[in-house]
This record gives structure tokens, sequence and C-alpha cells, in this order.
């Protein structure tokens, strides 16, 4: 999942080769033994489960295209998303995610910009087992931390709100959703207030050997100007193993289904996930 979190809504101011080496060289790991696949396999059910218990550091690369007034805009953010689970006593996990962006926007007023942005972190308290129909789900508060070291890359206002995820694993398919919704707590007068919402269904199918599918589709609305982005996400992803190091190497795009007038139209995306399991 990428973007797993809310942000605020704002209008936008402003080769065939190498996609053919790219799918062959995701098409050509495989695992030395049935141990080694069992393993991957694990690994991709547990990444693809936003609440296994499963450290995890993602480097998620983002490209926008299509910004802007004249459709000629160009951003780039590399999301840093830690995956943190804590086991608080037999029957409850508590799983933190965090998100910290770092920005580059070339079609904003006045000049291009850089910088980091607001911060997202998410706490799910979650059980230990399973509820009825192999539920795992998992809930608790979402945080917006203003961050961003430049105005147009963050809101500039401390938002707080709930966040909930649920979902089920049937064999190779994992179906699921996560939602939440911030609003503003506290930041200075001269920043609009902050009330966004995220409605994200989700779905994969492990392949087997490490391989996965993902979809996505993250439905955001912006209350205070009235605006929403639904992103439209698709990716497939490996796991393989460097020395003792095991990682995840997914690539995918996104199709922007709904923006506001300036948006990008759509985004490339690729991650390299470092898996830490116990």
């Amino acid at each position: 999942m990428s973007g797993h979190s809310p942000f605020v809504i704002r209008k936008y101011s402003g080769g065939e080769p190498a996609f053919i080496s790219v799918f062959l060289l995701f098409v050509s790991f495989s695992s030395g033994s049935a141990t080694a696949q069992a393993t991957a396999d694990d690994l991709s059910q547990k990444l693809a489960n936003p609440l296994a218990g499963l450290t995890s550091v993602p480097l998620q690369n983002n490209v926008d295209f299509g910004a802007s007034v004249e459709g000629k805009g160009f951003a780039y953010t590399l999301n840093i998303q830690p995956v943190i689970p804590f086991e608080l006593n037999d029957e409850w996990n508590l799983i933190t995610r965090t998100i910290i962006p770092v920005g580059y926007r070339d079609y904003l007023p006045g000049a291009d910009v850089s910088g980091l942005d607001d911060v997202n972190a998410s706490f799910f308290f979650s059980p230990n087992d399973p509820g009825p129909g192999g539920l795992i789900w998992g809930a608790g508060p979402v945080a917006l931390l203003p961050t961003a070291t430049d105005d147009f890359l963050g809101s500039g206002i401390f938002g707080l709100g709930p966040t909930a995820v649920g979902l089920v694993q049937q064999g190779p398919w994992m179906v699921g959703a996560l939602a939440n919704y911030i609003c503003s707590i506290a930041g200075p007068n001269d920043r609009p207030d902050v009330s966004v919402s995220l409605l994200q269904p989700f779905a994969s199918h492990n392949f087997g050997g490490g391989r996965s599918v993902s979809f996505s589709v993250d439905a955001n609305h912006d209350g205070n100007n009235e605006q929403r982005i639904i992103p439209v996400n698709f990716g497939v992803s490996q796991i393989f193993t460097l020395g003792s190091q095991a990682r995840s190497f997914p690539i995918g795009g996104r199709y922007y289904a709904d923006a506001p007038s300036g948006g990008p139209e759509w985004r490339g995306r690729t991650t390299l996930t470092f898996l830490f399991p116990t």
C-alpha cells in the first residue's frame, strides 16, 4: 500500500526497451530451493498485510507527470515508510506505520520547491487472533505532523483523527480496506484548516516464489475545499535476498481517475523495501 495516508488537497498552479528490461529482470527472479520459495511466499503474504508482525522500511519513489494548467508539470516524492510492530501482550499488538515524504515540485508559483513534507503517523491496535470469518482488523489514531520545510509542501497544521483497517486472507488472495479521517487540532491562524478523509480498498494475489500483484484505489476527499483525488494504483512485486538481507522490489503505476484542475494525470512508482522478519 502507497500512499496509505490522507493529505491536504489543493488546486495545482502551475522507452519501451527499458520497460522490457525491467520486466525480464522481474520475471528472472527465482528462489533456489523449496525452503527459499516458502520463505519468500511467507514474506510476500506478510508484506501485503498492513497488520502483520513484520518490520519493514520501504523507500518508495513516486514520479508524477502532467500537472499544472499547461499539463507539463513534474513532481518527485520519496516516501520513507517504516512499519514497526510491537507485541503488547498475548492478545494485542500495536503496529506503527509512518510516512515521511521528501519531495520536489517544478510547477508551483514563483520557483521550484523541494524539501520535507508533512509526516503522517498511524497507530493500529490489533488483536492477535482473527475475528469471525478470518477477519484481521486494527484501529487507532492517525496524526498529521507539520514538518514541511516549505508552505507549498505541507499544511502547517497539526491534525488528528481515527484510522481503521480490515482484511481477509484466503489462500493466495488478500482483500481489505483502510479508512481514516484527519481534522485540524492546532496551527497558525493564517493557514487553512485540515479536514481530509481517505477510503482505500485494496487487493493482492500471491503467485508463489515471492511474486505478487496488487491493486488499490485511494479515494481522498478534502472537506474544506470540496475537492477530491481518486487515484487507481496497480503494481507487481518480487521478494529477493542479497546476502542475509531480505528485500522487496515493487514496480507499478497510478492513474488519476479524478483530481482538481491542474493536478497530475499519472504516476510511475518503484519501491525498495528492506524486510526484517523475526
